[in-house]
């Protein structure tokens, strides 16, 4: 049925779990905010946001296609409509390759910098669910998708790639390496089994120091990039919350159990909303 069949490309789009694409969604936002100056276009605004969504989905799709084999053998993925037979690849390659479509003429609407970096996040988000095949490190190449928007947004609203953009960029890729290690804890046993590779296997038993100490990082930098952009108090009283989310997580996954690496994760939304509530209102407490 027409039903069924819709209710299963929505399922392999993750509509049903929108948590990538809120963690896609806040680091963009930051970027836009700051690189406007408060000030953000509305234009801009609604096409990566369109965007975000969008992408989010494409890279599900190729995502799931690329583990179309494992997938069945993991536990947390084997009920998936392509592991399960429900979607067939072609169907699979067919939706990304719509939905790719589909971002690609939103990006029309932006400047010529923007559009030619664009071409750089489609490769990104298509290469990525390949690479925990070849190297322990994918999550370092999500990240690098996953902040592939910073530049891009940056672009959009100035035209140009100031360093504040790289340093954004920089944090933005740390913290996707953070969230995704706790995310492969949760798999580690099956990935281990079936052969993949991931941050979490790489770190071992020292996952939990690895990902603090990558943490502590983040939230330096976060600081850093309130100094470059001149955030104030508003901005660095947000950074103390931050610290105290990323205590929780680690306070989640010291006993490394597979439901609370998976809440440490999901808190990251929190985390990338109060980045992103320290900026807006800091901006927003500015005499004009």
């Amino acid at each position: 049925m027409l039903t069924d069949r819709l209710q299963n490309y929505a399922q392999l789009m993750r509509l049903d779990r929108p948590i990538g694409t809120f963690l896609l969604l806040w680091p963009t936002l930051w970027a836009i905010w700051i690189a406007a100056a408060g000030r953000p276009s509305i234009k801009v605004l609604i096409v990566f946001v369109l965007g975000v969504f969008i992408m989010r989905s494409a890279g599900c799709v190729i995502n799931d296609y690329a583990d179309r084999e494992f997938d069945p053998h993991v536990k947390r993925t084997r009920n998936r409509p392509l592991a399960a037979g429900r979607v067939q690849p072609r169907e699979a390659i067919i939706l990304f390759a719509v939905l790719c479509g589909v971002a690609f003429m939103l990006v029309l609407t932006m400047n010529r910098l923007t559009i030619l970096l664009s071409l750089v996040g489609v490769l990104l988000a298509a290469t990525y669910p390949f690479m925990k095949r070849f190297h322990h490190l994918p999550q370092a190449h999500l990240g690098a998708a996953f902040s592939w928007a910073v530049p891009m947004a940056f672009a959009a609203e100035t035209n140009s790639l100031p360093p504040v953009c790289w340093l954004l960029f920089a944090i933005n890729l740390l913290w996707t390496v953070v969230y995704d290690t706790v995310y492969a804890m949760v798999d580690r046993e099956d990935d281990l089994r079936i052969g993949l590779r991931s941050t979490a296997i790489l770190f071992g038993d020292l996952d939990r120091l690895v990902v603090a100490v990558m943490q502590l990082l983040v939230l330096v930098g976060l600081y850093l990039l309130g100094l470059q952009a001149d955030l104030g108090w508003i901005y660095r009283f947000a950074l103390v919350w931050v610290a105290g989310l990323m205590l929780y997580q680690q306070l989640l996954i010291r006993q490394r159990d597979e439901q609370k690496c998976f809440k440490a994760f999901l808190n990251n939304n929190w985390l990338g909303f109060v980045v992103f509530l320290g900026i807006v209102a800091d901006y927003w407490a500015r005499p004009v």
